[in-house]
This record gives C-alpha cells, sequence and structure tokens, in this order.
C-alpha cells in the first residue's frame, strides 16, 4: 500500500510524493516543524512569526531560563486551579498570564470570571500535553 498523507487545503487522502493535490490544485508543502498558536491553538509552522488562523504574533522566548521555568507548568494543575480558583484568575497567575490574572481579580465579584475560569478548566485538561505546552508556552 503506497503511503498517503492528506492535503493540507482540502484534506484529501494523497500520495506523500504528490507535489500538488489532484482534487483541489493546491501545491503541497514539503513537510516543516510546527508548533501550535499561542492564541487559538492551531498548528502553524515553526518560525511563523504570524498565525495564519487568528492573526495572533507569536513571541518566541529567547532565554533558556523562561522556557525552563515554563517546562515546570503542569496542564492538571493549571485545569484544577481554574475549575475551583478560576473566579479569582489563580490559573492565569500559574500560567505567567499576570494582566489577565489581575482582570480577573478586577471583575472577580461578577460571575463572569467563575464561569470563564470553569471552561478554561475544562479546556485545558481535555487537551493535550503538546497542545498545552504549545498554546501557553511556545
Amino acid at each position: 500500500m503506497a503511503e498517503t498523507k492528506k492535503c493540507i487545503e482540502c484534506g484529501e487522502e494523497i500520495s506523500v510524493n504528490a507535489e500538488i493535490c489532484p482534487k483541489c490544485g493546491v501545491r503541497q508543502l514539503p513537510e516543516i516543524e510546527t508548533k501550535f498558536c499561542k492564541d487559538c491553538g492551531a498548528k502553524i509552522a515553526k518560525k511563523a512569526e504570524i498565525c495564519p488562523k487568528c492573526g495572533c504574533r507569536q513571541v518566541n522566548l529567547v532565554s533558556s531560563t523562561l522556557s525552563s521555568i515554563d517546562s515546570d507548568k503542569n496542564r492538571v494543575t493549571a485545569g484544577v486551579l481554574a475549575l475551583l480558583l478560576g473566579g479569582f484568575g489563580v490559573h492565569k497567575f500559574y500560567l505567567g498570564q499576570i494582566g489577565k490574572g489581575i482582570i480577573y481579580i478586577l471583575f472577580c465579584w461578577t460571575v463572569i470570571p467563575e464561569i470563564l475560569g470553569f471552561i478554561e478548566g475544562i479546556r485545558i485538561l481535555c487537551m493535550s500535553d503538546e497542545e498545552f505546552k504549545g498554546k501557553y508556552f511556545s
């Protein structure tokens, strides 16, 4: 059986060696290293500066010290903090999003941060570790 891959445009199964998709006619890019957009979580090229899906600028951490601190963050811990203390933005502080954490604190007297924290907690717990690292620490 011949090896196949999905077309980058239409998702049709095509030969690994195909340069152009026979269904939609889009030229296929060679395999490239990917990462996840820090805002929307879409899979993008590792060297991309802007996500083509949402337009969010990607920030690359240059300091290895910051990278090692971020790599110690645990997905389950962040999810549980969001579920239990999401109304106060504790999970945002844990993930290094200080500005968003302050906004959660400012609006903690409303129900909105509690709802958002609960939803974020479920989303964090449902994503894979790779998606979590890609979204919050790439």
